[in-house]
């Protein structure tokens, strides 16, 4: 079955390409309407995913600390996967940085310069201590589920799963119950996933139809580049992942690419994160790792996402001729590792952290005019590698616990004896 939907999402990319490529040379007149109706179908996938999200991480990152036992051992995976995610931050914003400078996007396409007085329409505002505190803290949990804030879901289901462990046995009716119904949501992914590939073809039909494969060849240079340093920066995580993991890392990268490729075409990390947490479990990692590890990393390693960030900033001074000093680029990257953390629950996330980081080095805000038409495409590479990213850290994480389990050939772990796959 996995296969078998892999094989469709991608059969449905490429319907996608070619008929929004149809609906824009051929039907002009009509293709902002065949647009909108394509749009339709991953605005319909989303919300289901929308749906689906909230009470998966609630249920499975509650039963995974009510069976961690103790504040100690979550204090400790905590710690472990904050360490993993702050090397990988540098590691990607760095890499980001050099790259950029490498291949000279800015200057070697020769785009025209807009007005320093332009408004790109980004509102910067949101990046502060307090938005940061505000998208943390929740005032309400069933309000925090709502809006879908997954940092919020995970700062009250780590106080609920620590009271939960304290009880003891008095809590353990609690958490058959909270582990039945992570099962029964991961039930309901597998219909909901059902409809990715349709979603798929709406979100490319849409995107084509409406700005054409023009758009793409007058900025391919700087998509190619960027797109080689995603690569890169692939190459990067997986060989270090295989420092901890061992060779079973490319076995992660084959059972992970169904989710990645979802994340590809709809452009959003959100929509691949019930089944990359299902590949990571039937990849061997213990299910109350992976419920910890990957909702927090959503927030916290957004690595395609955090090196987008050097590179257009980057992108954007070399396009006005702005020389940053290797001081200013150090501070950069020490500005962009704190604040990109703070954009959980952020629309256009890192067109936001752009925003707000590029008058700390009196670089033009209209620059980012430059990107907006190719945000969406470049936004399909950056949450693909936001998936692989998390799910390299999940099991980096469950490796250093000694919770990484063998797989069987029908990709399904081995459990440990008289625990449930959700423990």
């Amino acid at each position: 079955m996995p296969n078998r939907l892999t094989r469709w999402i991608i059969i449905a990319l490429v319907l996608g390409i070619l008929s929004g490529y149809v609906a824009f040379a051929y039907f002009p007149a009509s293709s902002a309407s065949f647009a909108e109706i394509a749009s339709l179908l991953p605005f319909v996938f989303l919300r289901l995913i929308k749906m689906i999200i909230a009470p998966l991480v609630f249920a499975t990152l509650v039963v995974g600390i009510g069976k961690m036992g103790d504040i100690v051992t979550v204090g400790r995976v905590g710690g472990k996967a904050l360490a993993w995610f702050i090397s990988a931050s540098v590691l990607s914003l760095t890499l980001g940085l050099v790259l950029v400078q490498i291949f000279e996007p800015g200057k070697a396409m020769s785009l025209p310069i807009p007005d320093a007085t332009v408004s790109s329409g980004v509102q910067a505002g949101a990046l502060t201590l307090k938005g940061f505190l505000t998208h943390l803290i929740p005032v309400s949990v069933i309000e925090s589920m709502a809006h879908n804030e997954i940092l919020q879901i995970v700062v009250f289901s780590l106080f609920f799963g620590v009271a939960l462990a304290s009880l003891g046995e008095r809590s353990k009716s609690v958490i058959e119950v909270l582990d039945a119904v992570a099962h029964i949501m991961l039930k309901v992914t597998g219909y909901v996933m059902l409809f990715a590939p349709l979603a798929v073809f709406g979100a490319l039909a849409s995107i084509v139809a409406k700005e054409g494969l023009g758009i793409i060849k007058v900025y391919g240079l700087f998509m190619g580049e960027f797109y080689l340093a995603l690569l890169t920066l692939w190459v990067l995580l997986i060989v270090l992942g295989g420092l901890v993991v061992g060779p079973r890392i490319m076995q992660l990268i084959r059972r992970v690419r169904e989710p990645a490729i979802l994340a590809f075409s709809t452009a959003s990390s959100e929509a691949a994160y019930p089944k990359t947490l299902e590949e990571l479990e039937r990849f061997g990692c213990s299910n109350r790792i992976a419920s910890f590890v990957l909702p927090v990393g959503y927030s916290f390693n957004l690595d395609g996402s955090m090196m987008y960030c050097t590179f257009a900033v980057m992108f954007i001074a070399q396009v006005y001729g702005i020389e940053l000093s290797i001081a200013q680029q150090v501070l950069m990257v020490t500005i962009l590792l704190f604040t990109s953390k703070g954009i959980a629950g952020v629309p256009r996330a890192s067109l936001v952290v752009i925003a707000a980081t590029l008058p700390h080095f009196n670089i033009p805000e209209a620059g980012m005019v430059l990107l907006l038409g190719i945000d969406h495409f470049l936004d399909m590479g950056r949450s693909a590698t936001n998936v692989i990213g998390n799910s390299i850290a999940t099991a980096v994480v469950s490796k250093w616990e000694g919770e990484l389990q063998p797989s069987s050939d029908t990709g399904v772990a081995v459990a440990e004896p008289s625990e449930s796959r959700l423990s």
